[in-house]
């Protein structure tokens, strides 16, 4: 198996880009009732084969949004105050948001490991949304992560095939 290759990646999702788009839009005027469980075993079978710690690509690229849940959780396991945290870790994106200050994310270890893993934000968890109700809506977010995430990509190609 070859190391995993983020620029290659993200050349390859890139040209995919406009096709994914006319894929969503015409999914979008006639989506089959049962698109989430579809898109659910979709996302169960890549899953199954896909190796999150050969890539961490999301973790040394996109920071997640940070909740004020996700805040409260992570600084009582790291025993700071939630102040304490947010002045170290995160700042206002453009949005509003809290986000990481800078990437790779300071939680992620050398082998790839989260080491907040069982605390860490909503968002990381939840990533690359996939797997969630009313995948549709999340169509904008989901053609982005195919340049980020091996699993998104191969997702949404199995998701073509079959559609």
């Amino acid at each position: 198996m070859t190391a995993f290759d983020p620029g290659r990646h993200r050349q390859k999702a890139l040209r995919k880009k406009a096709e994914n788009r006319k894929f969503f839009n015409r999914l979008k005027k006639r989506p089959p009732k049962n698109i989430d469980l579809i898109v659910s075993g979709i996302h169960d079978e890549v899953f199954a084969y896909t190796d999150c710690l050969s890539c961490a690509n999301c973790c040394k690229t996109t920071g997640p949004m940070f909740t004020a849940r996700d805040i409260a959780r992570i600084s009582k396991y790291l025993k700071v105050k939630e102040a304490a945290f947010i002045d170290k870790y995160l700042r206002r994106d453009e949005d509003g948001d809290l986000v990481f200050r800078e990437l790779p994310c300071p939680f992620l270890d050398a082998d790839n490991y989260c080491t907040i893993y069982e605390q860490r934000p909503k968002a990381c968890a939840e990533y690359p949304h996939t797997n969630r109700r009313r995948f549709l809506q999340l169509d904008t977010l989901t053609i982005k992560n195919t340049e980020i995430c091996p699993a998104a990509y191969d997702i949404v190609e199995k998701l073509k095939r079959l559609m």
